[in-house]
């Protein structure tokens, strides 16, 4: 089977877990046999892991005519496209977009992030998908999050192809319920054109249901899981300090609930002064909380070392005693899981999708403080109880694995294209 697969991430350039996910889903699935995957990304950089998905670039599809000789292109983007890719491409030019600022290729630049013309990225992105849905042979097609909807719903159009999306947030996930009139519209119009839906979490599904207006029969939950981690991840060095130390590792925003975790540290060093917390991440609220953990007094206790990625988060892990993730609306939370493949034990807010899968962690509802600091107290006061967290998480963990997800969204596939 063949599937062609809209993504905005893919490791190791990641901004979040949505990369995380899109990439270990890939694989699982792969793992499964009989499975090619063609995934395309807004801008490759050129060492991405290729071993089990045809990377594709949205900055290499080329939606102007280019006169261009083989020589050139191979300079060029050699590195992320091979030349014979880029004239098939360039074969399938549909439209006249000479009115568009193109390269010398013929071909749109993408930022490859999530830049402040995000809305326009997008819909090039949905230009550079109907160059390719009418280039590649598959037989479904896949769309990860709402930023891919548009590119999804433009390669069905072209092809007829089912077509799948995979909700891995929604806009009243990261918005608290304020929601952007324009993203949410984007997000109901996937799921309209959608033949299945595919969500993160049983809390994302009853979401999409309730809030979207989407038949549940349309609608199954494949919960995420964790790759498992390389010898050298495992075997980062590990500082550890004579204190405890208690970490929130994740985006500084509003859906994650940092406040929660300063006023829940405030109450543990009212009477335990050897913990330290560590705010790991950058957002838009990374400032706010600087000036919180102040007004508390505990500046001093506090750290904000920053974004971290790739092996600084592992190593970040495993100087930690603890992990916490008080997100007021978490679609799933793979970062919990992670801390537990480095045997950390974790307390997660019962408003998390992984709280339906995970049982040896500590749920708390994100609002109680007081019981997320009792928790804290526990875990790094208890020997015993940090041993058993960390034991019977880790035997948890390593049993939620990409492949079992993978071989759900088969399923999934199987479905779809048997209905047409």
């Amino acid at each position: 089977m063949k599937a062609l697969m809209f993504g905005w991430e893919f490791p190791p350039h990641i901004l979040g877990g949505l990369g995380t996910a899109s990439y270990g889903l890939t694989e699982g699935m792969w793992q499964c046999g009989d499975m090619e995957i063609d995934f395309v990304i807004p801008r490759p950089w050129g060492d991405e892991n290729r071993s089990f998905a045809n990377i594709i670039g949205a900055s290499q599809v080329p939606i102007v005519w280019r006169d261009v000789n083989r020589e050139y292109v191979q300079e060029r983007i050699g590195n992320v496209m091979s030349p014979d890719l880029y004239y098939d491409l360039r074969n399938h030019i549909y439209a006249d977009f000479n009115y568009m600022h193109t390269n010398d290729l013929g071909c749109i630049e993408f930022s490859g992030r999530y830049p402040d013309n995000l809305l326009e990225e997008i819909n090039n992105y949905s230009i550079c998908a109907g160059v390719i849905a009418r280039t590649l042979n598959f037989d479904v097609i896949h769309s990860h999050d709402w930023l891919t909807y548009p590119a999804g719903i433009h390669a069905k159009q072209v092809t007829g192809k089912p077509f799948v999306i995979h909700v891995h947030a929604t806009d009243f996930d990261r918005s608290r319920g304020k929601v952007n009139p324009t993203v949410f519209g984007i997000e109901k119009d996937g799921m309209a054109h959608a033949d299945h839906i595919i969500t993160v979490s049983n809390l994302t599904r009853q979401t999409v249901i309730e809030k979207y207006g989407q038949d549940p029969a349309k609608v199954t939950t494949v919960h995420n899981a964790v790759t498992p981690l390389s010898d050298e991840l495992l075997n980062v060095e590990r500082h550890k300090s004579k204190e405890k130390i208690v970490t929130f590792l994740g985006r500084i925003t509003m859906q994650k609930g940092p406040e929660y975790f300063v006023e829940a540290a405030a109450k543990v060093l009212k009477n335990n002064h050897k913990v330290r917390f560590v705010m790991a991440g950058s957002g838009d609220m990374m400032d706010k909380m600087i000036k919180l953990a102040a007004e508390r007094g505990i500046a001093d206790r506090f750290h904000f070392p920053g974004f971290q990625k790739g092996k600084q988060v592992y190593e970040m892990l495993g100087a930690s005693d603890v992990y916490i993730m008080p997100s007021v609306s978490e679609p799933f939370g793979i970062s919990p899981l992670e801390a537990m493949q480095m045997g950390v034990p974790s307390i997660i807010s019962k408003q998390s999708g992984c709280a339906e899968i995970l049982n040896n962690v500590i749920k708390t509802d994100y609002w109680d403080i007081d019981a997320m600091a009792d928790a804290i107290n526990s875990i790094v006061t208890y020997p015993a109880m940090y041993k058993q967290l960390r034991e019977d998480g880790l035997d948890e963990v390593n049993k939620i694995t990409w492949d079992k997800a993978g071989a759900k969204v088969i399923d999934i596939y199987n479905k779809v294209i048997n209905n047409r």
